[in-house]
């Protein structure tokens, strides 16, 4: 018997668009229900984490991943700095909308970026899977 199921892989691999799905809409649907950024990243991540898991063999590469978590950082930090110092004193409800929502989006790929990278670093430097 081998380590590698067709039929886990198949069936991941048709979940991965639905998970996809899922996680973007909790992300850009946070400003209105319940959910938002770290939870949409979280369920973004998991895709990463169940491909690893289903495919070992796949490489993945760390430090790209490193160098967008360090960047979506510093998104997170100006943003918000620039939406202060750049709109009007009178905000309206849509550019409101569209802080939260470029937030939301900012913040779920952070997470994303950083619960992948901690997976992988258990992964691969602390014994393996």
């Amino acid at each position: 018997m081998t380590d590698h199921s067709e039929i886990i892989s198949r069936i991941t691999g048709l979940l991965y668009p639905f998970i996809l799905l899922f996680g973007f809409y909790l992300i850009l649907n946070g400003h209105a229900s319940p959910g938002g950024g770290f939870q949409g990243g979280a369920v973004l991540a998991s895709v990463f984490i169940t491909r690893y898991l289903v495919e070992p063999d796949r490489c993945i590469r760390l430090n790209t991943l490193k160098t967008a978590e360090k960047t979506l950082f510093v998104c997170i930090i100006l943003y918000p700095a620039l939406f202060l110092f750049v709109s009007p004193a009178n905000h309206s409800e849509l550019l409101n909308l569209i802080y939260l929502i470029v937030m939301n989006f900012l913040i779920g790929l952070k997470v994303c970026s950083g619960f992948t990278i901690i997976f992988f670093r258990f992964a691969f430097f602390e014994g393996g899977i």
